[in-house]
């Protein structure tokens, strides 16, 4: 107990030291016209990569996909307003990262390449100082890839999820059989079949223990979720009856008809492909919790997806130290080496964020490890780089 304590006041220690660097930083930083011009070099050079790549992934990916848009007999408006229309801010989102460093060492090494870095530094403008205006772009760039990463863009990413289940992998599951959930604890539902364009099924089952022995077992010939009803969770069961068990007696109960509430709904039931991406940070996290109190299997993709809002926004910063330090200086080849290296850095950046990623869905990997590792390893990089980079 009293470990825990020491640790706690040892970590609020150092996140008041953070906050207090951070304070400082900002505090003692006067937004200059070379700061200002670097920040709109960055900014621009951003967007206008993101404007180019993803024009060109759209004609790909229409080009792929024209005989299935053909086949499935969907309208023009769909395919523009439900696919095309939320595919553009999910992929700017999702290769962010790698937007951010492309942009820093092209517009750094063409800086370096016209001596612009050479002039600064002959004011006695530490790279340190260099660093400022693009931690401050990496910072908004970071902070807007958070807020539509974890709320806004998966609103819309249910229109193209749903678009792309019904018309392009034409999955579009109705029913389940045999399913089986702790939907409390101590509390297993069952329910031999489930349509859910009906929303009913039959065959159900709903087990209580206490002390891992049963104390109550209701059975019911089917059940009827009440879409109408205002608490979420209301099912009505038809042909019901229940055994309760006190010690050595047993009492039971039945009759036609009883509304009750119980703790899952219809969307349990199902997964379907990329249903990660088309829910809220909240909605992710109180999903992951519920079904981890489930014990339901599939958890970890979730998990991940939960940890990837963290993680790829904070990669901006890394990345950018990365991509300044290696193409601040002025080389003999040109700026070809400093990109060539660069996208090599950056394709490995999204090569290990996908491995480990993989690791933690089909090897039992910890989620948070797994998403943090390219993180953490590019981190190492991006400070041997600055330690070596002439201050």
């Amino acid at each position: 107990m009293e470990e825990g304590m020491k640790q706690r006041k040892s970590l609020k220690g150092a996140l008041r030291n953070v906050w207090e660097h951070m304070k400082r930083f900002f505090m003692n930083w006067k937004i200059t016209r070379i700061d200002r011009y670097i920040i709109y070099k960055f900014l621009s050079t951003y967007i206008f990569l993101i404007a180019i790549i993803i024009l060109i992934a759209i004609i790909f990916d229409f080009n792929e996909k024209i005989d299935k848009f053909t086949q499935s007999h969907a309208s023009v408006e769909k395919i523009l307003v439900d696919y095309y229309l939320n595919f553009i801010p999910y992929f700017s989102n999702l290769f962010s990262p790698l937007f951010v460093f492309i942009a820093v060492i092209f517009f750094t090494s063409k800086l370096a390449d016209n001596s612009e870095i050479i002039a600064m530094k002959s004011t006695g403008m530490s790279f340190r100082r260099l660093l400022r205006p693009y931690m401050i772009s990496a910072m908004l760039i970071a902070a807007t890839t958070f807020v539509l990463g974890a709320y806004v863009i998966p609103r819309g990413n249910v229109s193209r999820v749903n678009f792309t289940n019904k018309y392009i992998k034409k999955k579009d599951i109705t029913s389940v059989d045999n399913v089986q959930m702790q939907v409390d604890t101590g509390v297993v539902a069952y329910i031999t079949h489930f349509d859910n364009n009906t929303k009913s099924g039959y065959g159900f089952s709903l087990d209580k223990f206490e002390n891992k022995k049963l104390v109550s077992h209701l059975t019911a010939q089917s059940i009827q979720y009440d879409t109408l009803a205002d608490r979420r969770y209301s099912w009505t069961l038809r042909m019901y009856r229940i055994r309760t068990l006190k010690g050595m007696r047993e009492e039971i109960t039945s009759g036609e008809k009883m509304d009750s509430i119980i703790m899952m709904e219809p969307a349990d039931f199902f997964y379907t492909t990329g249903q990660q991406e088309t829910m809220t940070l909240p909605e992710l996290k109180e999903f992951i919790d519920k079904q981890t109190l489930r014990g339901a299997a599939g958890v970890s993709t979730f998990e991940v997806e939960y940890h990837k809002r963290f993680a790829m926004p904070f990669a901006a910063f890394i990345l950018t130290v990365i991509g300044v330090s290696l193409s601040c200086e002025k080389r003999k080849g040109g700026m070809g080496t400093s990109i060539g290296i660069g996208l090599a850095l950056s394709f490995s950046y999204i090569l290990f964020q996908t491995i480990s990623s993989t690791f933690a869905i089909n090897a039992g990997w910890p989620a948070m490890i797994s998403v943090w590792i390219p993180n953490i390893l590019f981190a190492l990089i991006a400070l041997f780089l600055y330690k070596r980079t002439p201050q």
